[in-house]
Formats: structure tokens, C-alpha cells, sequence
């Protein structure tokens, strides 16, 4: 008789890099049992889901921010090449600026205190002697560079430092930076980010670090920040910087005569004339609508995203609105403009009329890309008690206002039930109640259909609606105060794979590490991918490293 050979039998689950013990050693903030990780595990899910400087329910903003810039010190020295590729992927990948920035300057912070540099052997193709990144480069210099990919970012990175650490700034911390304004400073990014709004002007950059120019044009680029910085004549080279030129052009003629000049699409592309710009020299004088229509074909992914109100509110007309419509619903454009998940659900929210509501929901569809469709049965379960609503998520608030780790939380599971063969959906709280869909049903319908509750309990809520499921999803920042203290109490085999998307990074968790329990984090669909790769019997490494 078969043992093993029978269709019932499953592969070994694989392991994920996020390590929990399985033991409990401490309580989370509501008193459960709390599952520790290791500095890496900890350090990867506070760094995914956090905006610096924003605090959350249960953690305040500084207590926060100290705990992940001692975690990026302390991993930095034990294991600088690891720290190195993940603070490269966390800007790239990731997308996740300030925790980025801030990573890089604690992790040359600790070294330098540890010590020194100490670069690493190479297990990559990098040349020597160039500025090419590579996640498996581990020299302070580099690890700054390769979280520098806006060109406001040098200038917001020596704020941070000279804010926390002083303004002796150590020559690795500027040589990383001196090889980013090559990559960076153009003219049109001059005129869109060089404003006197900005702590460190270009030209502060420039100085701080003495950057090599990379062509001439860019020497001359140099030199006209350095010139208009201090006050001294700074007329453009209309042959070296000709978009500088012709802007300050633009800009005399449209103080003259703004409803001829700021309404024609040609110069104001040729002038690099940013719509904040735009609307600024209009003033009141010229037609909103009309300037809107104008300067829509320039704008780019993200400023049209967060203009759909202005767009209704001017009045621009159904023609260009459909054109917004189209870019916005275009799976290219929504994976090149690399917008987070809920940002077009926030978008969704803000508008008030009908004509983006189809556009939203295609472009959110294609920014869950990456969400499986899970064979078998699976159960979903999305937190929606206290700690998850506005006023507590204030990171998330900080981008687009009003969007809490409730949103974010049935965003994700609603996706995961939808796309799903056979899907049961429950929200919870203290109390549970279970979500209907039907097929084809749109992301944010399904999302309406969730309510606030009281108190928070995964594991009844498992208990309460597990039947045979072949998996468990659960959506939650990862407290628990409810009478159950297991998954085996609510009476969940073991044998049942559980994944926890974590979105709240907090220290201590409600969810012991082991076989078939696995957690993940972050605020974009990347890590559902390796949910059936798991089940699959695959052991998944960090996103930035490649398997053997």
C-alpha cells in the first residue's frame, strides 16, 4: 500500500526570508503572545511599510524612526552586503523613497562608526572604477548613489543628515551623491525641483559635493545654479540650455500677455513649464479649463492622477477627458509610473464625478498585476478593526489624505478573493462578518462592502469561517485582543499554509514563524507572488537576491 504516493499529498512547503520564531517571548501592544523576528525580518517589514516621520496607532513617529535607524546601523555592520542590495531594492523596486534615503544614511552612519568602509569582495559583474549599481555592492559610496533617483533627492538626503548627524559631512556620504547629480541635475529637472522652497538649492549640492560635470552642457548647467544661487547674472546659454532659455522667455512674455502664451502646448513643452508653474503665472486672468487642455499632453502619470478634481472643477471638456482617461487605464503607462496600488483607489475617492471611475478601476486591476489566482479554496481574512482607520495610518495619509491600513488591507483581499478559484472574503474585528462577490465584480465595489469593527480577532474570525480551505490569507497590522491566542485554537491544522500580509511593521506579532506559516509586508502587490511558488515547495529568498 502507498504512504506517500496518493493524490492527497502535498509538497513540502517552502520557506520564506522573513524568520519568526515560533515561540512567543513577548506581548503586543494589545497583550497577545508576540513573536519576535530576527533584525533582518524586522528590519525589511518596518522598512516596507514605512514614511519616516509618521507615527501609527500604536507607535509613535520618533520611537519609530529610532527603531529602524538603529536596525540599519546594526544590520549594516553585521551584514553590510545584504543591507546594501536592500537598500537599493527598497527605492527601486519598492518604491519607497524617504525609508530609502534615510536607510542609506544610517548605513553609512554605522559603518563609519563600526569602523570604517570596508568593501566588500564582488559577487557580481560590476566593473571597477565605474558608478554601475549593483544590488550585491556593499561600499558606502555606492549604497548612496543607488538611493538617489529623483534629482530633489541629493538635496533631501544632505537635509536628513545635517538634521540628525551635523553639517560634517563624510567624503563617502559626498562622493555618493557627487556621482547621483551626474545621473540627475538636467534642465528640466532644474526647473522642476531648484525652487527657493528647498533647504539645498542645486547649487548647495554643488558646492557640498563638487560634483564632476558628465558633458558640458551639464558644466554650463553647473554654472547657471551656481549663478542665479548667488544672485549673480544669470542669463542662459540659449545654445547650451536652451529649455532654461526659452522658459525664462516664456516666463516675460506670459507676464505680459498670459492667455496668449501659456495656452500654446508647443512652448510650453519646449519651456519644460511644470503645471504648477503654469497655473501660477495664469493667475485668474486666463481660462482654466483652456490652460488645463494645454498643458494635460505634457504632464506626466502622477500629476494627472492627482488633478482629476482640477480637471472636473475647470471644467475640461469630455474630449480630453477621455485622452486623460485612456493614459490612466494604459497597463504600460501604470507600470512605468510605478504608483502605488492605493494611490488610484485615493484618486477614486477624491473625484466627484463618474467619467475616471472606469479609467480608476483598470488602472488599479493593472496595478495588481502581480496578485495570483490561487487554485483551490481560500479563505480571506482583512482586518477592519480601530487600529487599521484613518488617523492612525497617517503614512499613507501623508501621501494621499485619506487612505488608512483598512483601504489598503480590503484593497489587497478583495483582489486576492476576486482573482481566486473558489474565495470566501471576511472582514473582522472582535466580530466577523463575511463579504459577498460575485464574478467579474470590480475591485472597489468590493471594497464598499467592508465595515469598520471594534476590538480585533484573526482567530476566531478563522474559526468562524474556516471549512476545509486549502489556505489562509490574512490582511492585518498584526495585533490580536481577542480570547483565542493560536491559529491551533482556532482549530486551523497545521497542515494549512497560513500567509500574513503585515502592513504595519510592527516589532512583536500576533503570528509564530514554523512550517506553513509565512509573513510578508509591504503596500504593493510584489510578495503575493510567492504564495504559489511556496506551495509549490520552492523556498523564496529576498526579493533582491537571486535563487540558486
Amino acid at each position: 500500500m502507498s504512504k506517500f504516493n496518493k493524490t492527497s499529498t502535498r509538497p513540502a512547503g517552502g520557506t520564506s526570508p522573513v524568520f519568526t520564531e515560533a515561540a512567543p517571548t513577548g506581548k503586543t501592544f494589545e497583550g497577545a503572545p508576540g513573536y519576535a523576528r530576527d533584525a533582518k525580518s524586522e528590519l525589511f517589514l518596518l522598512a516596507v511599510s514605512n514614511m519616516v516621520g509618521e507615527q501609527t496607532f500604536y507607535e509613535q513617529a520618533d520611537a519609530r524612526d529610532s527603531r529602524y535607524q538603529k536596525l540599519v546601523r546594526q544590520v549594516a555592520v553585521a551584514d553590510p552586503e545584504w543591507t546594501a542590495g536592500f537598500l537599493a531594492w527598497l527605492r527601486g523596486d519598492a518604491n519607497m523613497r524617504s525609508a530609502a534615503l534615510v536607510g542609506a544614511a544610517e548605513f553609512v552612519r554605522g559603518r563609519l562608526a563600526a569602523g570604517g568602509e570596508q568593501q566588500l569582495p564582488r559577487r557580481d559583474h560590476t566593473t571597477e572604477g565605474t558608478d554601475s549599481l549593483s544590488y550585491s555592492t556593499a561600499s558606502n559610496r555606492r549604497v548612496i548613489a543607488s538611493v538617489l533617483q529623483r534629482a530633489d533627492e541629493p538635496g533631501e538626503l544632505l537635509a536628513y543628515w545635517t538634521s540628525r548627524h551635523g553639517r560634517a559631512i563624510p567624503k563617502p556620504v559626498k562622493r555618493g551623491i557627487a556621482a547621483a547629480v551626474g545621473r540627475l541635475y538636467t534642465e528640466y529637472t532644474l526647473l522642476k525641483y531648484d525652487t527657493a522652497t528647498r533647504g539645498f538649492r542645486f547649487a548647495d549640492v554643488i558646492e557640498l559635493v563638487h560634483p564632476a560635470p558628465v558633458t558640458p552642457r551639464q558644466g554650463e548647467l553647473f554654472r547657471y545654479a551656481l549663478a542665479r544661487r548667488h544672485n549673480r547674472p544669470d542669463v542662459p546659454d540659449p545654445e547650451a540650455l536652451p529649455m532654461v532659455a526659452f522658459n525664462r522667455t516664456l516666463r516675460a512674455l506670459a507676464a505680459t500677455n498670459p492667455e496668449r502664451h501659456l495656452l500654446d502646448q508647443e512652448a510650453l513643452r519646449r519651456a519644460g513649464m511644470t503645471w504648477e508653474d503654469a497655473l501660477s503665472l495664469a493667475g485668474s486672468t486666463v481660462d482654466k479649463a483652456k490652460l488645463w487642455e494645454a498643458l494635460i499632453p505634457s504632464m506626466g502619470y502622477m500629476a494627472l492622477l492627482r488633478n482629476l478634481r482640477n480637471f472636473d472643477q475647470a471644467g475640461v471638456s469630455d474630449q480630453v477627458a477621455e485622452q486623460v482617461a485612456a493614459r490612466l487605464a494604459d497597463p504600460d503607462q501604470v507600470a512605468k509610473s510605478r504608483q502605488f496600488p492605493f494611490r488610484f483607489y485615493a484618486a477614486y475617492n477624491a473625484v466627484g464625478s463618474l467619467r475616471w471611475g472606469h479609467a480608476l478601476e483598470k488602472a488599479l486591476a493593472a496595478s495588481l498585476a502581480n496578485v495570483p489566482a490561487l487554485p483551490g479554496r481560500t479563505l480571506v481574512l482583512v482586518d477592519q478593526s480601530p487600529s487599521m482607520f484613518p488617523g492612525y495610518y497617517s503614512a499613507a495619509q501623508q501621501v494621499m489624505r485619506d487612505i488608512s491600513n483598512a483601504d489598503v488591507a480590503k484593497m489587497f483581499g478583495s483582489a486576492l478573493a476576486l482573482r481566486a478559484a473558489n474565495a470566501t472574503l471576511v472582514g473582522y474585528g472582535h466580530t466577523n462578518y463575511r463579504v459577498p462577490f460575485g464574478p467579474g465584480e470590480a475591485v472597489l465595489r468590493v471594497m464598499g462592502k467592508f465595515r469598520q469593527e471594534y476590538g480585533t480577532d484573526a482567530y476566531g474570525a478563522a474559526r468562524d469561517h474556516f471549512d476545509r480551505h486549502d489556505r489562509i490569507v490574512v490582511v492585518t497590522d498584526g495585533e490580536n485582543n481577542g480570547s483565542l491566542r493560536s491559529w491551533k485554537h482556532a482549530r486551523v491544522p497545521g497542515t494549512v499554509p497560513i500567509y500574513t500580509w503585515n502592513i504595519a511593521g510592527y516589532r512583536l506579532s500576533q503570528d509564530p514563524g514554523g512550517r506553513n506559516r509565512h509573513t510578508f509586508g509591504g503596500l504593493t502587490d510584489q510578495a503575493f507572488r510567492m504564495i504559489p511558488l511556496l506551495e509549490a515547495g520552492k523556498s523564496q529568498t529576498w526579493p533582491w537576491v537571486s535563487a540558486n
